[in-house]
């Protein structure tokens, strides 16, 4: 550090040079800029503290030297020490393990010199024996296949040598020493002539015991087919053969109605194609496990391939013969061109009558619906449909269980056992699969849709009410209910036995046809039928003004809403019955298996099951979804035209001569009187026994013609309007109370809240909530009412769901004339 001094302005210059290194003090103002003697001595203080600083740094290092020095020398003691030992393991290494370790080399040598001249002795020894085995082989095929005619040993012997590796017994070591004078061929030409010698001598005693029906001898030459290399010929052969069986089987089957006696009685062609179907089985099954045991795992799927197109051609030949005996095509010409002319002239708008006689042989009267209808039931025989479709069914569901059991035997084996089953290649190609879609599934789809139309049709041309129904009280109704027409019963039994017709074939294509279609009709054609009754035919309303519809139109409107509520039960019933299984176990026999009846067992392949379950909900759900809205608004209906104008007339009597204002005094007396009188009012009861003789007279008539459902319907809509009246009458009172008449008027509301809600029926209370709760503010007491108010002032909750609010509140407390005042 060196400082200069230099003449300023003042007749001297300062001029500081300061040098340092750069240290992470530095000062705050430079040297170099300082312009005053304070900043020069501030800059010199600051580079004392550095100097001072690194003084102190210095003076570490140097004390740290020592102790550095020391760790040093001990390092070096050290690596001489390590010095001295790498000596040592160097000559320990080079003088006493260099002998072991070229010792242990050369035996490591000799060891694999010996295992290798081993592997060599074994190799050649395995070879001598293997040629020897083949010598012995080639000497039995020829021994045998000669005097003796031995053709068990001689396959056996073939078996043997066909186990030899195929290098040996073409290998020059076995030409050379196979051959003898009596066998001079080398081995593998004597073992293909043996073979191919064999195969023709085994194909002809087998074709040879086939035809004779020996089943012992077509066993025994079936089981050599394997031993002599030849097994798809073996299984060719036996193909065959089982085929030729299941042909004449099936031809005489279809021959045991000799001119066509027995084709049109029952079920003759379901039962041909079930015997079909049933003979086929029994040979998979009986001689599936001796096709596996000496042909291989999994090799009896080629006897079914060769089983399958027998079937296919059998098969065919059935359905082909049951389509003309049973004239299929005619009769879905029929169908197709059926009208169903009730159904649509039943929709279309009522055609004012024409007046006169119409002329003889006019036109209007030939084409008549009557007449046309008429044509139309005799153009297609139902029963006859019903028939067709009966068997068809059976058919689809032989063909199901078939195809099941085809495709579990055709499964590949695996280690889980709920493994759902898939349609194998020998089904999703065969020609019989494709025939049972265009001459099955098609026409039972289409029969089954004009039959279920047909029968709603024909349901609804029979329909008839039932019989003597009253809305009278006192007359007695011989019938049992629920009361509905004939037309609910007849169509879901129809319903009923599509749906189990249709299911029974475990064809999923049947079922996505079917369930959509039993929807749709049921949806237009039911419920639009019903529809337009109620809206046509029975609609209530008033013939003259002021007056109450007529009874008959009443009951037909009431039973037409049964209607719709029982086939609602009766298709939810149909669905669960099918759909629903044991919660606990997942079966529907609480074994924990699927029923015998169960989708699970009925539809067995892939995802079927749940597709057609979901089917079936969609079919219930659409049903009730339609048949609920058309009853609620049959329920509003009912509720406008015939109950509600009843129902003020019956409060205003109820209340009628009722006075509010009455005095303790006044009231005694009014009780002394009914007493003296013997008389069955009180002023106690009068509002009570009032409105319980209107309310019964205005819901027991038609209490016990409705559904319970539907009248539970009915009644919550006759409650919320009550209640709204009721809450009117309440409010009429403001200030027109006293203490007693607020206690009087809470103990009738109450009464006529008990009145609605009898039997059991306590949820529709809460429909009344704002009348009894305007009651109970209405009489609550002073201290209680305070409580209240002070609870509501501090935002607390009183425990209370309030359906009225604040303003309510109060008003309802000042109903009183007392406190109106205050």
């Amino acid at each position: 550090m060196s400082i200069s001094n230099g003449r300023s302005k003042s007749g001297f210059t300062n001029h500081v040079q300061v040098d340092y290194d750069k240290d992470p003090v530095s000062s705050s103002t430079s040297v170099y800029e300082a312009s005053s003697i304070a900043e020069i001595k501030r800059s010199l203080a600051q580079l004392s503290e550095k100097e001072s600083s690194v003084t102190s740094r210095l003076d570490n290092l140097i004390a740290s030297q020592r102790d550095l020095t020391r760790e040093l020398g001990r390092l070096d003691i050290l690596h001489a020490q390590i010095g001295s030992q790498a000596v040592a393991t160097r000559s320990i290494s080079n003088g006493i393990l260099s002998n072991a370790a070229s010792t242990a080399t050369r035996i490591s040598s000799a060891v694999k010199r010996l295992d290798l001249e081993q592997a060599r002795v074994r190799s050649t020894l395995d070879v001598v024996e293997q040629v020897a085995e083949l010598k012995a082989c080639v000497l039995g095929v020829t021994g045998s296949m000669g005097a003796p005619q031995d053709w068990e040993t001689a396959a056996g012997y073939l078996n043997r040598a066909f186990k030899i590796p195929k290098e040996i017994v073409n290998g020059s070591f076995a030409e050379e020493i196979v051959p003898t004078a009596e066998v001079p061929d080398p081995p593998n030409v004597t073992l293909e002539h043996a073979a191919e010698s064999l195969r023709g001598l085994f194909l002809r005693e087998f074709e040879k015991a086939a035809q004779e029906g020996n089943g012992g001898k077509v066993t025994r030459f079936f089981k050599l087919f394997p031993l002599i290399g030849k097994p798809e010929v073996g299984l060719d052969v036996y193909g065959r053969y089982v085929c030729q069986g299941v042909a004449s089987r099936a031809r005489a089957n279809l021959n045991a109605g000799t001119g066509g006696s027995q084709h049109n009685e029952g079920f003759f062609y379901a039962n041909a194609l079930t015997k079909l179907f049933e003979h086929i089985a029994q040979i998979v099954e009986h001689h599936g496990g001796l096709v596996e045991r000496h042909y291989g795992a999994g090799r009896m799927v080629k006897v079914i391939e060769r089983l399958q197109l027998e079937a296919d051609v059998q098969g065919g030949i059935v359905l082909d013969i049951w389509g003309d005996e049973r004239s299929i095509d005619r009769k879905l010409t029929d169908i197709r061109s059926y009208a169903f002319t009730f159904l649509v002239q039943s929709f279309l708008p009522q055609q004012p009558a024409r007046s006169g006689t119409p002329r003889a042989g006019s036109p209007a009267k030939k084409g008549s619906t009557a007449e046309r209808q008429t044509r139309e039931d005799e153009s297609v025989d139902m029963k006859e449909v019903d028939g067709i479709l009966s068997e068809t069914a059976v058919m689809l569901g032989r063909w199901s269980l078939y195809s099941r059991f085809i495709a579990d035997k055709c499964k590949e084996p695996s280690e889980d056992e709920t493994q759902e089953l898939g349609i194998p290649p020998v089904l999703e190609h065969s020609s019989l699969r494709r025939k049972v879609a265009d001459r099955l599934i098609t026409p039972f789809n289409i029969m089954t849709t004009f039959f279920f139309r047909r029968s709603v049709e024909k349901a609804f041309q029979l329909d008839e009410q039932p019989s003597d129904l009253s809305l009278n009280p006192k007359q007695t109704i011989p019938s049992n209910p629920p009361f509905i027409t004939s037309a609910v019963d007849d169509v879901m039994y129809i319903v009923n036995q599509v749906v189990e017709r249709s299911l029974a074939t475990s064809q999923k294509a049947v079922i996505l046809s079917v369930i959509p279609t039993l929807a749709r009709v049921l949806g237009s054609d039911f419920i639009g039928m019903v529809q337009r009754k109620m809206r046509d035919e029975s609609y209530p309303k008033a013939t003259i003004q002021g007056a109450p519809p007529p009874e008959q139109t009443i009951i037909a409107f009431l039973v037409l809403m049964n209607n719709l509520d029982v086939a609602t039960d009766y298709v939810k019933r149909i669905v669960q019955s099918r759909v629903e299984v044991n919660p606990g176990t997942g079966s529907a026999d609480g074994s924990g298996h699927p029923s015998s009846g169960s989708l699970a067992t009925l539809f067995p392949l892939e995802h079927d099951a749940v597709i057609v379950a979901n089917l079936l909900k969609s079919l219930q759900n659409s049903f009730e979804g339609k048949t609920s809205e058309l009853i609620s608004d049959g329920t509003v209906v009912m509720f406008k035209n015939v109950m509600k104008p009843r129902l003020r007339p019956i409060l205003a009597d109820a209340f009628r001569d009722v006075d509010y204002q009455m005095t303790q005094q006044e009231l005694e007396d009014l009780r002394r009187e009914a007493e003296a009188d013997d008389r069955e009012v009180s002023p106690d009861n009068a509002v009570q026994h009032h409105f319980q003789r209107g309310w019964d007279v205005l819901t027991k008539p038609v209490m016990r013609i409705l559904t319970d459902r539907n009248y539970e319907r009915l009644l919550a809509t006759i409650i919320s309007y009550l209640s709204e009246v009721l809450e009117k009458r309440i409010w009429s009172y403001y200030e027109r109370l006293d203490d007693l008449g607020a206690v009087r008027l809470e103990r009738d509301i109450a009464s006529i809240v008990s009145i609605v809600v009898q039997g059991r029926r306590y949820g529709l209370r809460d429909t009344f909530a704002r009348c009894t709760q305007i009651c109970l503010v209405m009489n609550m007491e002073a201290d209680e009412w305070e409580e209240l108010e002070a609870l509501e002032a501090s935002s607390q909750d009183d425990g209370m769901d309030w359906k009225i609010d604040h303003e309510e509140r109060t008003r309802a407390r000042a109903m009183v004339r007392s406190r109106s005042r205050r």
